[in-house]
């Protein structure tokens, strides 16, 4: 665990309007013929899927299936490997976004993505996250991003979830808080 200083990068009113932005961004890219799968990564990725969902289906002309996935046994860099069970629902021949709080090396989208397939075929999947910090380690990238905030390799990004914690923030914990507040 990184200690240090902490900074608030969004907070609950700066994550609502991001996530109101996000809504739209999938709907504008989505394909009206062809349906639409939220796929959370397990756990706060899964609670911004069932938020997106909402918000989608109040904008949108309903609301989409939300699926909860637990990308651990998916993962190249775990030791503990755990039955491969894809995500609770048909992705074959539909839109799957992956919905996801921080983007960082890569691998857990990468996870994701496996367990996606796992479950069929869709026709296109797509990578949502709330935080982009960078300091990828696959190349991957996301078609969706609530927020880029710099960091540095040794930083921690917390976010908090109303549901979970109480609280809905973004923070940044560790020694470049200062040095990555000048460049947000």
């Amino acid at each position: 665990m990184v200690v240090g200083p902490r900074q608030v990068v969004l907070d609950a009113e700066g994550m609502r309007r991001s996530l109101w932005r996000l809504a739209h961004e999938v709907l504008e890219r989505a394909d009206d013929d062809v349906p639409l799968i939220l796929v959370g990564v397990e756990r706060r990725g899964s609670q911004l899927a069932h938020r997106l969902a909402d918000l989608i289906g109040q904008v949108g002309d309903g609301r989409p299936q939300v699926a909860a996935l637990d990308t651990t046994p998916f993962r190249d860099d775990e030791r503990r490997k755990g039955i491969q069970t894809p995500p609770p629902v048909e992705t074959a021949g539909h839109q799957v976004v992956i919905v996801d709080d921080v983007l960082f090396t890569g691998r857990t989208a990468r996870a994701a993505i496996a367990a996606v397939l796992a479950a069929g075929r869709p026709q296109v999947i797509r990578l949502l996250v709330l935080v982009d910090r960078g300091h990828r380690e696959l190349p991957i990238r996301p078609d969706f991003v609530g927020k880029n905030i710099p960091t540095a390799r040794e930083d921690e990004v917390e976010v908090h979830l109303e549901e979970v914690d109480g609280v809905d923030e973004v923070l940044i914990v560790g020694h470049s808080v200062g040095s990555a507040a000048t460049n947000l």
